[in-house]
Parts: structure tokens; sequence; C-alpha cells
């Protein structure tokens, strides 16, 4: 679809800074960044409050307006200018959301003291030594493992990527080796 001229000559009132054209502007395109809003959380799986939706609109808007409307006097007509702004919109939400995970992720990331009180006893590992000593009967990536998560303190997420194991995998194979050493320890 081309550019309309209804279209072409909002882009120029706003550009120009006309009374009323940025409201109408907003009028124009609201819907079309709630869509955008919405498919985005929607593909990646994220539940979003309505305060969320509301503030990821607010950040297209205000990205559209940021270095005297950059974003619009780029636009070139190629294509109709609401199939360029959902490109732009997508672009802005995916990242948004993108960096809105990377805090809460890094805010969720809690001593490792607190999560090994939180395991069930026959999985706890109380001190450093200890530790040392079961990896004595460890190799390779059970070592890594039990290594990166007790001494080093790295993540599931962290331990996932370094080792090439999938996410849901780490805990429970995490559980496995440790059951294994203390069947073991009690054998001995």
């Amino acid at each position: 679809m081309a550019l309309t001229d209804l279209d072409r000559r909002l882009v120029d009132r706003c550009l120009k800074r006309e009374p009323a054209a940025w409201h109408e502007f907003v009028d124009r395109y609201a819907g079309v960044f709630l869509h955008v809003v919405r498919h985005v959380a929607h593909a990646r799986s994220i539940a979003l409050e309505a305060a969320d939706v509301d503030d990821l609109i607010a950040e297209v808007f205000s990205r559209l307006c940021d270095d005297d409307f950059r974003i619009l006097r780029h636009f070139r007509g190629r294509s109709s200018l609401p199939t360029y702004l959902v490109v732009v919109a997508r672009r802005i939400v995916v990242n948004q959301l993108a960096r809105r995970a990377a805090i809460m992720h890094r805010r969720s990331q809690r001593p490792i003291a607190d999560i090994v009180r939180e395991l069930p006893p026959e999985l706890r590992i109380d001190n450093h030594e200890e530790v040392e000593q079961l990896l004595e009967r460890l190799k390779g990536r059970e070592a890594q493992l039990v290594r990166g998560f007790y001494l080093d303190a790295k993540s599931y997420d962290e331990l996932s990527v370094e080792l090439g194991i999938p996410l849901n995998s780490v805990g429970p194979t995490l559980h496995r080796i440790l059951k294994k050493l203390r069947k073991a320890a009690e054998n001995a």
C-alpha cells in the first residue's frame, strides 16, 4: 500500500509542529501501537499489565519525538506510513521488553547462600571443603556443573550456556549428580 495524501500531510504537519497535528497523529496510530505491543508480548509469551502496555506505547511515541522527530524525518514514503510505523514500533517494543527482562533477571539473581539454604537437605552442601572433596570424585561436565553452581555462584542460565545443557536440565542434573555423590559417600 502506498503512502496516502492524508498520512503525508499528517507527517508534514507534525514535522512543522503545527497545532493539533501531534494529537491527531497520536489518535490515528495509538491503536496500531497497542496492537504491536500486544502482538510482540504474545509472541514472546510475556504477560503485560495494562500499565506496562501503556508504558510501552508511550515509549514508542516518545522515541518518535526524539531528536526532533528523527524517525519520522527518515520516512521516505516507500511504503505506507502504518507499515513503517509498525516496523519501528516493533523494534522499540522488542528492545524495551528485552531490556526489562534483563533487568528483572538481574534482580532475581539471589546470593548463592540463599539458594543453597532452600535446597532439600539431601542436596545441601554447606562448605567449600565438602564441595572440593566431592569434586574429586567427578570428571568433566559433572565437575564443571557442581563447581560452577556451588563455588562460582553461577546461575542456571549461565551454566546452561557455558556447558551446553538445556536450561531446564541444569537443576535435575545437579540433583542427580549430588544424589550419586551422597550415595557414594555413604558407601565409602
